[in-house]
């Protein structure tokens, strides 16, 4: 009788543990993500209306972050917030079809002379590598890591040719994709539009569904999410947009061709923190190449410092210190971001990771909280130097967070 109830004692203080019961937790989450899993095919419904207003929904919201601050800013002024939306519209409107009427006409024009070269820069590039191999030094050099050209070629030719039949099988998802997107940006406006005009009432109607006792605490949360993605956005944006004016400046000064289309490559891919000015280099570096030696220094050159204004005075006053991610975590996230999604996890990675970081660490804050488990303990009595009275003495009880008092 007496181990009988020692047994259930000593159980009865495993279950009271916390920490088996946050186990106990996470076993019953996997669990239930394993039975999800084996079903899954009850929420495709949901996955392909997700993927349809995935889109308008992440221009809608690229849009809103760069354009909110303005519509702000006139509300101060005691502008109604319609008026304005409407004059954002006016203006922005205006500046697309000069773009199309002056830019888009030069680009083209410079895609398609890009384009009609594309095999005189081959051919040029094609001599240069024979001639690179049938240099003495480039032949010790082979010789010495034993490497075979002839296989290295074959390999290279029918990577190329598998490449080029999956593009061209694939053309009619790319027709697909062009046609979501283009349906995409026909609805931006409508639904960037409410969005504007009603951003006062959408936090209060998302804290609706949230349990009382937890509206603070997720508002909190909320500000801080919506503080990293609208300081990454518009400073990324901003950043990428002088990286391409600065760029265009200097490939005009020396001269370089397609100078427009490379600067708007460079542009686009600089959004990619990191990441994105290494490939935009690629396409400039083998126009420079082909061009003449002197013109490749030159290009290089101006990139240095482009990359240098950028990394000195563009970047630190712009995007300053929101993110708060080291640079190695954010090269490792795009990584895997892209492996796991395409292109579009390489875009959206690292505000991904922001939402993600603010998200586990007041998840962390309040288990902390809840817990004790971290909180200050008393140091124990070092045996060689404490008399018996002080070992035989039962340690203080934690304190709890200040998180707990205010539960």
């Amino acid at each position: 009788m007496h181990s009988a109830r020692k047994l259930s004692d000593g159980i009865k203080g495993l279950i009271d543990r916390k920490f088996v019961l946050f186990l106990f937790v996470i076993l019953l989450i996997g669990l239930n993500i394993f039975i999800l899993e084996k079903i899954s095919y009850i929420f495709h419904p949901f996955i392909v209306v997700l993927e349809t207003v995935f889109l308008p929904f992440l221009l809608t919201g690229v849009a809103y972050y760069l354009l909110n601050p303005i519509v702000d800013f006139l509300e101060h002024r005691k502008v109604k917030r319609v008026y304005s939306i409407f004059g954002l519209y006016l203006v922005i409107l205006t500046v697309l079809t000069l773009i199309i009427m002056k830019v888009v006409p030069l680009l083209s024009e410079q895609i398609a002379s890009l384009i009609s070269q594309f095999p005189t820069y081959t051919h040029n590039a094609q001599q240069k590598f024979e001639e690179l191999i049938g240099n003495e030094y480039f032949n010790e050099l082979q010789s010495m890591l034993g490497i075979d050209t002839a296989r290295l070629a074959d390999e290279f030719s029918s990577r190329v040719s598998t490449i080029l039949s999956n593009a061209w099988s694939g053309i009619g998802g790319v027709v697909g994709k062009i046609t979501e997107t283009v349906l995409a940006i026909i609805t931006v406006p409508f639904v960037l539009f409410y969005l504007l005009k009603d951003r006062k009432k959408l936090v209060p109607f998302v804290l609706g569904f949230v349990p009382t006792r937890l509206r603070g605490r997720s508002f909190g949360v909320m500000l801080e999410m919506n503080h990293q993605i609208s300081s990454y956005i518009r400073g990324q944006i901003i950043v990428s947009a002088c990286i391409g004016v600065l760029l265009y400046i200097g490939y005009l000064i020396i001269g370089l061709d397609y100078s427009l289309v490379l600067a708007v490559i460079a542009a686009c891919t600089s959004i990619v923190p990191y990441l994105g000015p290494a490939i935009a280099i690629t396409p400039a570096l083998i126009v420079a190449m082909m061009t003449s030696p002197i013109m490749l220094i030159k290009m290089i050159v101006i990139w240095t410092i482009v990359q240098l204004i950028e990394g000195k005075f563009i970047s630190p006053q712009i995007m300053g210190k929101t993110m708060r991610v080291h640079p190695i975590t954010i090269i490792f996230v795009i990584i895997a971001a892209g492996n796991l999604f395409g292109m579009i996890g390489i875009i959206l990675a690292v505000p991904g990771y922001a939402i993600l970081k603010v998200i586990s660490t007041h998840l962390f804050r309040w288990f902390k909280g809840r817990t004790g488990l971290y909180d200050a303990a008393s140091p124990a009595p070092d045996p060689d130097l404490a008399t018996p009275a002080e070992l035989a003495q039962p340690a203080a009880p934690a304190s709890r967070g200040p998180t707990d008092s205010a539960e």
